[in-house]
């Protein structure tokens, strides 16, 4: 009982703190070559997630997001965002590591600072987009929400948003 309490306070921490505002729209080339635009998940919710390949807790974080994909399927997108200094050889490796289905895409910091906005960019971070493209959570690892990064606090947030769309 009491960790069916701590996520759902968790995911209305998440809900709670949601900025509100349109996702910027991107396009990102992933490790295996290919092109991923924003626009091409138009329609159902994305976790969007930016990692780095040396972070243990993204270790974890890559996980719980692939248990998410899975689970859900095509009725989400799941992106991960990796920057400098990672490289495409450490992305393609740490995919293989974790086995990740979902893409990993490079940026050279520029769509991460349209999200994050701060130059002290924290990882693991995750931005909820809902249907409608607006970022209806960002969330820093912290140990106030790990359920969200290393548990199952992302279910009761997209089982939501899969719900209805948000007006």
């Amino acid at each position: 009982m009491r960790k069916l309490l701590t996520v759902i306070l968790c995911a209305a921490a998440c809900v709670a703190i949601a900025a509100d505002r349109r996702a910027p729209g991107f396009c990102l080339m992933d490790a295996k070559g290919e092109w991923h635009d924003l626009a091409d998940y138009r329609g159902k919710p994305v976790l969007l997630a930016m990692i780095q390949t040396t972070c243990p807790h993204c270790a974890g974080f890559a996980e719980t997001l692939e248990r998410a994909q899975q689970k859900y399927g095509d009725k989400i997108g799941v992106l991960a965002v990796v920057v400098p200094p990672d490289t495409l050889d450490k992305a393609k490796d740490f995919a293989a590591g974790h086995k990740i289905t979902y893409p990993i895409l490079f940026d050279v910091g520029q769509m991460c600072m349209s999200y994050v906005r701060d130059p002290k960019l924290q990882f693991p971070r995750l931005y909820i987009i809902d249907r409608n493209g607006m970022i209806y959570a960002d969330d820093e690892y912290s140990p106030l929400n790990v359920a969200i990064f290393e548990g199952n606090g992302l279910s009761p947030i997209l089982d939501h948003l899969l719900g209805a769309s948000r007006m």
